[in-house]
């Protein structure tokens, strides 16, 4: 006991915390933080097995969008964004687009974060009908400079992307560059305290 206690910050109350105990808690957040590809590639794992009434399940769907989106020759970045863009299936039913976004914004553009975050809406003009609902709601953001590129995510990638018979690279073909666009935050509250 006495020794995980010397590794532990020892306030009650955050306003008691001591140079020292900050020192614990950033010492112990680096390693942790080097970890967030394994947790992505650990919940990814999640959505296997999981198809919600769909064609395919979640992570075929997500391994082939990202896999449309590899072949048709989108930079490194915009394919970590498709291959994540619904890894918040599971923890947000009714706001998944935003998990995955706020998971991804201190890695990548703002353009793809905006993306990632609004593809749910752009999606829903092919089935929003179904449910009573405006399948026109993208065109609220008709005059976002970000439309025309979630528009084509959504029409070449997320859409046709429920193809049982199509092709679909393995997870461990994208886990390299989702390492690299998770190896160090664009921008974060935490930046000055973490960059080199």
């Amino acid at each position: 006991m006495e020794d995980i206690i010397e590794n532990q910050a020892r306030f009650t109350h955050m306003a008691q915390g001591t140079p020292e105990d900050w020192q614990i808690i950033a010492g112990a957040f680096g390693p942790f933080a080097q970890q967030l590809p394994d947790r992505i590639l650990a919940h990814l794992q999640l959505l296997q097995g999981d198809c919600g009434g769909f064609p395919v399940d979640r992570l075929t769907h997500c391994l082939q969008t990202a896999t449309l989106a590899y072949r048709d020759g989108k930079d490194e970045e915009y394919v970590v964004c498709a291959l994540l863009h619904d890894i918040g299936d599971t923890l947000g039913s009714y706001n998944h687009a935003d998990v995955a976004a706020v998971l991804l914004e201190p890695f990548v553009s703002e353009e793809n974060h905006w993306m990632v975050k609004h593809h749910a809406i752009f999606q829903g003009y092919y089935f929003f009908q179904y449910l009573g609902m405006d399948r026109n709601l993208r065109e609220q953001f008709r005059d976002h400079p970000c439309y025309g590129r979630t528009l084509e995510f959504v029409e070449r990638y997320d859409a046709p992307a429920f193809d049982a018979g199509g092709e679909v690279l393995p997870l461990a073909f994208f886990e390299p560059m989702l390492r690299r666009v998770f190896a160090q935050p664009r921008k974060s509250l935490y930046q000055q305290a973490v960059d080199p």
